[in-house]
């Protein structure tokens, strides 16, 4: 019973997340491996899913949402985790006050816990190098505020990217 730990991932926080999530289902004795969902060519291949994207502007990027989109029927029928990643930044709060990782749901946890009834959904910190950042990112670090917008650091929170692993490999059967 393998779990697919499926990503897309623009400069490598989220990659970096789904690999840890299938070390940790591997470590509690589940078999997952972690692979851009770009690459799976038959998801029929795996018994669980854990999909997850980078979000930029309250979406995932296209190639999570299409292959959830293209896999709906499989999916549906399979257990299945979602998560995001993307927040940027050490404050829990945005500026009103509200919890950062709440406000930063991307749209499709909405649409897609509906049509498949997913396990659970979480949202995690994100990580900015500006060294791998592409050219129209690398102009917006340059504008007055764009430093705020895209904070260098790594924030994302391993311990509790661990503890949702942990939750996850609890569900499963060990195979």
């Amino acid at each position: 019973m393998t779990i697919l730990v499926g990503y897309s991932s623009k400069y490598g926080a989220t990659e970096g997340i789904a690999e840890r999530i299938a070390r940790k289902l591997r470590e509690a004795g589940r078999e997952a491996e972690a692979r851009p969902v770009a690459s799976v060519d038959n998801p029929g291949d795996y018994a669980g899913f854990v999909i997850g994207s980078s979000a930029y502007m309250g979406s995932w990027r296209k190639e999570a949402t299409e292959f959830v989109k293209r896999n709906r029927e499989l999916l549906a029928t399979q257990p299945v985790w979602l998560f995001s990643s993307g927040p940027l930044g050490a404050a829990g709060k945005d500026a009103q006050g509200r919890d950062l990782l709440k406000e930063s749901e991307p749209k499709q946890f909405e649409e897609f816990s509906q049509a498949l009834q997913p396990r659970g959904m979480q949202v995690f910190f994100g990580a900015l190098d500006p060294a791998v950042l592409g050219r129209r990112d690398r102009l917006v670090r340059r504008i007055p505020s764009g430093r705020d917008l895209l904070p260098e650091g790594d924030f994302r929170n391993w311990a509790a990217i661990d503890e949702w692993a942990a939750a996850i490999a609890k569900e499963l059967p060990a195979g």
